[in-house]
């Protein structure tokens, strides 16, 4: 389903497609995205803006009447299902994709008009040139980290892995492939590779809370960071269950054995 032809959403969206080289779904919806229950115990699958699966990105362009009251938008003598006025249940509904997106292993991207080039009723003066560059630099990932863990969770669904939500919070992305379970710990540039790989060798012990055979671990480093992630012998990373993986400078993904 396209969105609004003219809007700002519209207009954002296809500036994202530029930047990804990929065309976004729009008005996508997830199966476990949902509304809550009408009088009937329905619930309605809620939208997203766009969704770019070769990125495993999500957008939401939210506009004012996301961040204030706006009673045209609000119609707060109305009551929806979720017993309160739709300004109300926007916000609720916005606070469960800030949750749930994340918790299913996609990424979460959200654009307000102060982002870009807006008047201040929020509207968009569509400054192509500035609002590209202020959306590269949205888009990009907050951290080499960031970059590392996107670049294998792209890499696992391509291997038929589906992520889900960590069993522990401090756990980077976890995913499973039949009875197979993968607790992943990801590391980006860093100055200290050595210092940084034993901790992250460390935080992956501290996870192994299952006996499950089908559970195993992974340590995701960048290529600077390889030589020292594979200074634990093979045989040992054998008996933990830990494999290691290379994140290379252009985002492919190949498993270190050695």
């Amino acid at each position: 389903m396209a969105t609004r032809d003219g809007s700002d959403e519209t207009y954002v969206v296809g500036l994202c497609n530029r930047i990804l080289g990929e065309s976004a779904l729009t008005q996508h919806r997830f199966d476990w995205l949902l509304g809550d229950p009408g009088a009937g115990g329905r619930r309605v699958k809620l939208p997203v803006d766009a969704y770019w699966p070769g990125h495993q990105l999500v957008v939401e362009y939210r506009e004012l009447q996301h961040d204030q009251p706006t009673p045209h938008f609000d119609k707060p003598d109305r009551l929806t299902v979720s017993g309160v006025h739709r300004g109300e249940q926007r916000a609720l509904y916005d606070a469960r994709r800030d949750t749930d997106i994340p918790a299913h292993g996609l990424r979460l991207v959200i654009i307000r008009p102060s982002d870009l080039d807006a008047d201040n009723r929020g509207r968009l003066r569509r400054s192509k040139e500035s609002d590209l560059a202020a959306l590269q630099k949205i888009l990009a990932p907050d951290s080499d980290e960031d970059r590392v863990t996107d670049s294998f969770r792209t890499w696992l669904l391509a291997g038929g892995w589906t992520p889900v939500a960590p069993t522990d919070r401090w756990s980077d992305l976890e995913a499973v492939r039949g009875k197979e379970r993968l607790i992943c710990k990801a590391k980006g540039r860093t100055s200290e590779k050595g210092i940084d790989a034993d901790i992250a060798y460390g935080q992956l012990l501290r996870r192994m809370t299952s006996q499950d055979p089908h559970t195993r671990y992974a340590l995701v480093v960048p290529s600077s960071s390889a030589k020292a992630a594979t200074r634990v012998p093979a045989h040992v990373r054998w008996l933990l269950r830990i494999d290691v993986y290379e994140v290379t400078d252009d985002n492919r993904v190949r498993q270190l054995t050695h």
